[in-house]
């Protein structure tokens, strides 16, 4: 069994133990927030409106490529070797959402921008926009609780399991806005 993890997520670490106990073989892979967070869902509708505005102020991240994660479970579950260990997976560097958002600006030549702004001023944002309260409520919780610099920190995960490096965020915004992921109207948002 391969549990897909949050990184610096207590209740997600709880939920590992349950796996760990269950008798069963078993991979974890605790991974950092994802790249792909920046060309899916409301992140990309930010990034295409010019303004991305997050109350994440100017702690650092690992992001860390999907594709790597994917990597990492396909090699957990086809190969020998995995059982049993925990694997916590993020990028080769830590960046600040300001860094990022500015890199996907960067290459896609884009005028984008990051804005901090408040917990509330960003709950309340997403309210507007029609974000299910569930929803806004697990944003929320994100960026005040797991994104307060617990995580910023590299893991040697990718190495571990893959024996190689992890992708760099640029390669990863590289191969996503060729793909069109931030093109008004793109369907396949980078994938």
């Amino acid at each position: 069994m391969v549990l897909l993890s949050g990184w610096g997520e207590e209740e997600a670490q709880k939920c590992e133990q349950i796996v760990q106990n269950s008798g069963a073989d078993w991979t974890i892979l605790r991974a950092s927030w994802f790249s792909q967070n920046f060309s899916e869902g409301f992140l990309r509708e930010l990034i295409l409106s010019g303004q991305v505005a997050l109350p994440a102020g100017s702690v650092k991240e690992p992001f860390i490529d999907a594709e790597d994660i994917a990597d990492v479970a396909f090699a957990a579950l086809t190969e020998d070797g995995h059982s049993g260990q925990l694997y916590e997976l993020t990028g080769p560097r830590l960046m600040t959402f300001t860094e990022s958002v500015e890199e996907i600006a960067n290459v896609t030549n884009r005028k984008v921008q990051y804005k901090q702004v408040s917990p509330e001023v960003f709950a309340s944002a997403m309210t507007v926009q029609g974000v299910p309260s569930d929803a806004v409520w697990l944003m929320n919780y994100l960026f005040a609780s797991v994104l307060d610099g617990r995580n910023a920190n590299l893991a040697d995960g990718i190495q571990r399991a893959l024996g190689r490096e992890p992708r760099d965020f640029n390669e990863y915004v590289q191969k996503a806005a060729a793909a069109g992921a931030w093109q008004e109207g793109s369907i396949n948002h980078g994938r």
